[in-house]
């Protein structure tokens, strides 16, 4: 079997140094000097924003309900829509070397779907690949509880060799969570059922992030070796580098020439 390394960590120093690792990793890979990897970590609270969502009428005053709701608001490393990160919840941030990463956009969000689906089944949820209606952030490849509340989000960014998928898993904190959506939401101008947000701690109470990390990687134990390291410290020094990226003001996320 084929080796992953997996970073498993605590929270951060903030949520935009989070998403900087994230971007470190995938720059790293894409220029071969790190092996595919997954980090799964816990978050800071942030309401990480898109491109997308910078370039609406209302974004000034979404950033500002997502600090009035606590949440510090950031840019996502992925695309979509603002997608919440809450500190009880599982982040994850899978990078992968690939010749040509496009192609393969479809394929890496059919097997991290269904990877988290299963490991939430394991655990008692009746999770499922699919979109809710008036879910935030929505696509295909969510997950979601008994067709009703979404789960988790995933999105995706590539470079020219390698592509990363990141998203989260949202354990506890629904209805926090679902207002702080809503008053952002509004801002943006995008729909929003609010009662769509779900958690697994509220389908299957007693899980918290750990029983889901440790979930996930049962299930890709059963098709790759994984090996437990610590992010390199090069890569934490160019994160610390790319952290004026990912605030909201004066970015843009294009990749490095």
């Amino acid at each position: 079997m084929t080796r992953l390394t997996v970073h498993r960590e605590g929270p951060g120093r903030s949520a935009v140094a989070d998403t900087a690792l994230s971007h470190a990793l995938l720059r790293s890979v894409d220029a071969r000097e790190a092996p595919e990897s997954l980090r799964l970590y816990r978050p800071r609270d942030a309401m990480a924003f898109s491109l997308l969502d910078r370039t609406r009428p209302g974004f000034g005053r979404a950033v500002e309900c997502a600090r009035l709701a606590g949440f510090e608001p950031i840019l996502r490393l992925a695309g979509g829509r603002a997608a919440v990160f809450e500190r009880h919840a599982l982040a994850f941030a899978w990078t992968v070397p690939a010749r040509n990463p496009r192609a393969g956009i479809r394929a890496r969000f059919e097997v991290l779907a269904s990877l988290v689906a299963r490991a939430l089944c394991s655990l008692g949820v009746d999770a499922r690949v699919g979109e809710v209606t008036g879910e935030y952030c929505p696509g295909e490849f969510s997950v979601n509880a008994r067709g009703a509340v979404k789960l988790m989000g995933v999105g995706q960014r590539v470079l020219r060799s390698a592509a990363h998928v990141g998203g989260v898993v949202v354990v506890q904190g629904a209805p926090r969570i679902a207002a702080a959506l809503e008053g952002v939401y509004a801002a943006l101008g995008f729909p929003l059922d609010g009662s769509r947000t779900g958690a697994a701690g509220d389908e299957v109470p007693g899980i918290d992030a750990d029983a889901v990390a440790d979930a996930l990687l049962a299930q890709i134990e059963q098709f790759r070796s994984v090996e437990i390291g610590a992010v390199p410290s090069s890569i934490r020094a160019q994160a610390r580098r790319l952290e004026p990226l990912h605030t909201p003001a004066g970015s843009d996320l294009r990749p490095a020439p």
